[in-house]
């Protein structure tokens, strides 16, 4: 191809074959943007090491496929075991506050998911039968947890407290976090 009668080729050959003291400038300029761009590619590594965008975009979802489950519902499988071990002490006074961990569990979880409201109901008021099937038992449920909380002396059965916590249990693996 030919411009200005001159040939590309050409063009390329002049800036390819410079004279002696004009190759040693641009291997001179050539070095320090190699330096330049590792430096550029040196802390784009770095930083993105320090955000949290590379981790919620590749570490998260891989640990999401490797172990098919969604991510967090190892500490909440914990959590919802030290509740559950507090039903087995035959104490009363831990039935209640298994009930009570319990329905925290469940608000946190909600809000986890993006369901706004300063408090449980509040919440639950925003859920419906397809979201989460047994919502109704929810609700009764978390009105017996308003009855311990604000009556000191309601009396709590342990066959209540383990279909409360069925209750619970049922909710959270609805919201796939057990």
């Amino acid at each position: 191809m030919r411009i200005f009668n001159i040939d590309i080729n050409e063009i390329i050959s002049l800036i390819t074959v410079l004279p002696s003291p004009f190759a040693e400038y641009v291997l001179i300029l050539k070095l320090i943007f190699i330096l330049v761009t590792l430096l550029f590619i040196g802390a784009i590594i770095f930083f993105l090491s320090k955000s949290s965008w590379l981790n919620a975009l590749l570490i998260e979802d891989m640990i999401e496929i490797l172990t098919y489950r969604p991510l967090g519902v190892k500490k909440n499988v914990k959590t919802w075991k030290k509740i559950q071990s507090r039903i087995e002490t035959g104490k009363e006074s831990e039935y209640k506050l298994a009930l009570i961990e319990a329905d925290s569990l469940l608000g946190d979880v909600l809000e986890e998911k993006g369901f706004p409201g300063e408090t449980l109901e509040k919440k639950l008021k925003q859920l419906d039968q397809i979201t989460l099937p047994n919502v109704e038992q929810i609700r009764e449920v978390h009105q017996i947890r308003n009855n311990i909380v604000h009556n000191p002396d309601y009396v709590l059965s342990l066959d209540e407290t383990r279909k409360a916590m069925l209750i619970y249990e049922k909710a959270l693996i609805d919201l796939q976090v057990l």
